[in-house]
């Protein structure tokens, strides 16, 4: 079972990763549920690429800059942006099959874009394009193999990384899986809130083990809250895309009103975390669980053809969205920061790559640019491959051992969820953080070993806490972040926080 290169993680970066891998040894992608389980799969938004007649990279690049609020890593934004149209085409010749306007690409405009430069496919199945693409490309390479349902509790440690523990069902033992070099490419944190639109996946597995295996994290206080998820009792909180408020969808609050003419120049397209703020505002002077997201003035034609998933969605929890608003509600759904890396995935750790949304590359800053996470995890899922490849030749560990066992674990996940939602989420202030830290890290672990359900809840709470940590130590408000005590942004916290162990510094 060991391979040379171990990918964890089965989404969008994972699998461009192991593409780009197939070339120097045996890859192993793993995944500890379905193999089409991922965040990837539920990216309706589309991905952002300067490909048009109007449009140049130049201004794809200053729209990501303004997006990130001062604290984007430039090498990494040009990066994204200079290498994006050649990774788009390249996905086209391995058949992907984006939306087109006759014979041409159809671009649509997303908010705090000058251009329309966002792609999709089947109208707001653009992820789940994407990742079939590359997963019939991957499954075509004998030198790849994949395993699903194969959680991955801990990092193997010699001199680096060399490999990982991985939960065998059958056995109900954590099994170890050697490898010259791993990528992280385990997806989102959004589960370690009460309130997301993140597959239940999403726990911030990848974010976890690499803190413990002593892994430096990075801007882990920048979590995107999705202004308009479906706020109905008794339905997930599934995303209803920025790409509606794109295509004239309107804001109204409980009483009808419409609200964002007077909180931004951009209106209902203005920056995610301008929008969430202001529906969180709206709901608490009103006292109303949701606000309204209507675009029921487009007709029912448009909406359905435009908008097929979201449409048919809607519809089962009873709501037509061409004839009536949808409550909505905002939701944890990005995180900007991850474990921290160069612009090649490596992380601090010999041997440890990350991309994708586990990953801070500093492409995103303190607010993402919408629909460039698909992109990112294209750009450099390839950028980390090809950076693994040079571990091809490494010799294979003659012994390991697992990280320290230390930090928070042993809340109930609902605990964990209602503390990050209530103490760490839209507005946050410094003495419910200093609450919300104490808390946090009042459990310590137990030894192994560790079954896959007690790992995640593991993970969610000291990912929980590294974010509280983190939200504390940065006093000031910047893009997805704000302190209702530090309503202001600060030149002094213009930097990346990073975290190692218990210790937060600012570079």
């Amino acid at each position: 079972m060991n391979p040379d290169f171990l990918v964890i993680g089965a989404g969008v970066a994972g699998l461009r990763a192991a593409i780009e891998l197939a070339e120097a040894g045996r890859v192993l992608i793993i995944a500890k549920d379905s193999l089409r389980e991922s965040s990837s799969e539920y990216a309706q938004g589309g991905i952002a690429v300067a490909l048009s007649d109007d449009d140049e990279i130049a201004l794809h690049e200053r729209d990501t800059l303004a997006a990130g609020d001062g604290l984007c890593d430039r090498a990494a934004v040009h990066a994204l942006v200079e290498e994006g149209p050649a990774a788009i085409r390249r996905l086209i010749e391995w058949g992907a099959e984006f939306d087109r306007e006759g014979t041409r690409l159809a671009f649509t405009r997303e908010g705090a874009h000058s251009r329309n430069r966002v792609l999709h496919a089947q109208g707001d199945s653009t992820g789940h394009e994407i990742a079939r693409t590359l997963y019939h490309k991957a499954a075509s390479l004998p030198n790849i193999e994949f395993r699903s349902f194969a959680a991955t509790t801990e990092l193997l440690l010699h001199d680096g990384v060399a490999g990982a523990e991985v939960y065998d069902a059958r056995s109900r033992a954590a099994i170890p899986v050697f490898a010259r070099a791993v990528l992280l490419a385990t997806g989102g944190l959004g589960h370690v809130f009460l309130n997301t639109t993140n597959p239940d996946v999403a726990t911030g597995d990848g974010v976890a083990m690499a803190w413990r295996a002593g892994a430096e994290i990075s801007d882990i206080e920048f979590v995107q809250f999705h202004p308009t998820a479906l706020a109905l009792e008794g339905a997930p909180r599934f995303l209803l895309s920025e790409a509606l408020r794109g295509e004239g969808a309107i804001l109204r609050n409980s009483l009808g009103e419409r609200f964002m003419e007077t909180r931004h120049p951009l209106k209902e397209l203005a920056p995610r975390d301008v929008v969430a703020r202001a529906i969180a505002s709206e709901m608490a002077r009103t006292g109303a669980l949701h606000v309204y997201l209507d675009v029921s003035h487009r007709g029912a034609e448009f909406v359905r053809h435009r908008f097929p998933r979201i449409y048919e969605t809607c519809l089962k929890y009873g709501i037509d969205l061409g004839s009536q608003a949808a409550p909505v509600a905002p939701a944890a759904h990005y995180a900007m920061g991850g474990v921290r890396t160069d612009l090649n995935g490596r992380t601090s750790l010999p041997r440890l790559f990350a991309a994708g949304e586990a990953a801070c590359t500093g492409v995103h800053g303190a607010n993402r640019l919408a629909s460039n996470s698909l992109l990112e995890g294209v750009v450099f899922g390839a950028r980390a491959g090809r950076a693994m490849r040079e571990c091809a030749g490494s010799a294979p560990p003659s012994s390991v051992s697992g990280p320290v066992y230390s930090g928070p674990a042993g809340l109930p996940q609902p605990e964990i969820q209602r503390i990050a939602w209530e103490q760490c989420g839209i507005v946050r202030q410094g003495e419910s953080l200093r609450d919300a830290r104490a808390r946090l890290e009042h459990y310590q672990a137990p030894p192994s070993p560790l079954g896959p359900h007690y790992a995640e809840a593991r993970n969610m709470q000291q990912v929980a806490w590294l974010i509280a940590r983190c939200a504390l130590a940065r006093q000031e408000s910047r893009g997805a972040h704000f302190r209702a005590d530090f309503p202001a942004k600060s030149p002094a916290f213009a930097k990346h926080s990073v975290v190692k162990g218990d210790e937060v510094s600012f570079r």
